[in-house]
């Protein structure tokens, strides 16, 4: 769905995280960020997904990896989230939509043959120059910071 693609400039975000702070990418300059988009708090994919990055936190910290989620989501429900699951990542609100229209996440989609406008999961991998260096557009939940380090190891 993104027009995105690898090699592309990441676009400079600007936004809040769930304390309220502002967060953008210019502030991890020189850093490899995991940017993922996901559509909802404490929905069963969702969690499983932010759990699995949870788990193997320590692993990615030590590779020098930052890992940034975003949905849009309110800052209160990602609080809630965040607790209810030790998240230790940053989780970004983008209640205004601005970030996911940014990246091209935010679109039509069918669930049991019900149309909707929402976010579309995929994951951003961006290299210390602000670049895109892969884009996951269908991530496998369950093992999501395998398929990452597969992929950004090669």
């Amino acid at each position: 769905m993104t027009q995105l693609k690898e090699g592309d400039k990441a676009p400079n975000f600007k936004g809040k995280d769930q304390n309220g702070n502002k967060v953008s990418l210019s502030d991890y300059k020189g850093k490899r960020v995991i940017l993922y988009f996901y559509p909802k708090d404490d929905t069963p994919g969702c969690t499983a997904q932010a759990c699995n990055l949870r788990d193997h936190y320590p692993e990615l910290t030590k590779k020098g990896y930052i890992v940034i989620g975003v949905s849009i989501d309110d800052e209160k429900k990602h609080q809630k989230f965040i607790t209810k699951y030790n998240l230790p990542f940053t989780l970004l609100a983008d209640d205004d939509k601005t970030i996911v229209t940014q990246y091209g996440v935010f679109g039509p989609k069918k669930f049991m043959g019900k149309e909707y406008e929402g976010t579309h999961r995929t994951t951003f991998l961006i290299d210390e120059k602000g670049k895109i260096a892969k884009i996951i557009t269908k991530p496998d939940t369950k093992n999501h910071t395998e398929e990452i380090l597969a992929l950004w190891e090669q």
